[in-house]
């Protein structure tokens, strides 16, 4: 832990080099709070960073990672309402420009002013401290789980695809892929009441957990072919080579898919003969709009979506190598692992 002076940040330098730094506590600048960072999830995003695959668009080196966090706001820069100070905040990290086309129609995810992102292009949160913009800020009740809140990014990504999938009560629905995402759209999706909700993915103990967050059936992608045609909607989270490809598969005609996965060049394509003669609604989500985050938030605190399960390893930031190993690493066993500042 810093000093009430000091602050440390996890600096990567460029891909495959990083260090922990120590320095003079950052100032909340106009239009900004600053926050003591109680949390920060890992996830294969920072993982591209740390390794170089993640697209040079997207990436400014040196960087500070860490987009999914919480933390206690401590300090309020000029024009920020001081109250403010002492709250429990998430915040989105996209900093849209708010006055593009996208912007003025909700779609701060797809800002035209340029890419700018906490965590990849402006300072993160693998750090004691982070400053962001106040108006990209989400209050939390003042019991919130911090550490469980780290994963409200992930969580408005995830509600980012359930609204615009819009599931109906009775509706048959497959999540495809047990990851963070795909748990936390378990959740999410059966508080819609759907007539079926099942989970696929090739770690049978990832599918078992799945049935705990209330799905009514787990299946292996082998197991799964026998489903083809079967759902209204499918939610594919995994962004594995053929997960686009085999969620339009599960769809019945008419369906709809959407698509939550991060692919890499080389991923199988989706058959264009199939998805004219289906008439499916394909959509792809990529990052939240604030509707999203909004909708994330209030179903965080109302227990609709409860993330703490999901947290399976803590680290300090003088361990940040190790935690970073685990994620990726392919053991079945490892869930959400948070640096804890």
């Amino acid at each position: 832990m810093s000093s009430d002076s000091s602050s440390r940040a996890i600096v990567v330098d460029r891909p495959g080099s990083h260090r922990l730094t120590v320095g003079a506590r950052p100032e909340a600048g106009p239009d900004e709070v600053l926050v003591r960072v109680s949390a920060a999830g890992i996830c294969m995003s920072d993982r591209e960073v740390y390794d170089g695959h993640r697209d040079a668009a997207y990436v400014r080196y040196p960087v500070t990672p860490g987009h999914e966090w919480s933390g206690t706001v401590e300090a309020t820069g000029d024009g920020v309402d001081p109250a403010l100070t002492g709250r429990k905040v998430v915040a989105e990290g996209f900093r849209a420009c708010g006055t593009c086309e996208q912007c003025r129609c909700g779609e701060t995810s797809l800002c035209g002013g340029g890419y700018a992102e906490t965590g990849f292009t402006e300072p993160g949160a693998f750090a004691d401290h982070v400053a962001v913009p106040a108006r990209l800020l989400h209050l939390l009740r003042p019991d919130a789980d911090l550490a469980a809140a780290a994963l409200i990014e992930p969580a408005a990504v995830i509600a980012g695809a359930v609204r615009t999938g819009r599931p109906s009560p009775g509706e048959r629905i497959a999540v495809v892929g047990a990851g963070t995402l795909g748990m936390l759209a378990v959740q999410l999706l059966a508080a819609s009441s759907p007539g079926e909700l099942v989970v696929i993915d090739p770690r049978t103990e990832r599918g078992g957990q799945a049935l705990e967050f209330g799905a009514s059936e787990s299946l292996t992608p082998a197991d799964a072919e026998a489903y083809h045609g079967r759902f209204d909607l499918v939610v594919e989270t995994a962004g594995a080579p053929g997960t686009a490809a085999s969620s339009c598969l599960l769809a019945r005609r008419g369906g709809r898919v959407v698509l939550t996965g991060m692919f890499t060049p080389g991923a199988v394509g989706i058959d264009p003969v199939h998805l004219s003669l289906s008439q499916l609604e394909v959509r792809s989500v990529f990052g939240a709009p604030s509707s999203a985050w909004s909708y994330a938030v209030r179903a965080f605190g109302l227990g609709l979506i409860d993330p703490a399960p999901l947290i399976t390893h803590e680290f300090p930031l003088e361990r940040f190598g190790e935690a970073l190993a685990l994620v990726g690493g392919g053991d079945p066993k490892t869930g959400k692992v948070l640096l804890r500042p």
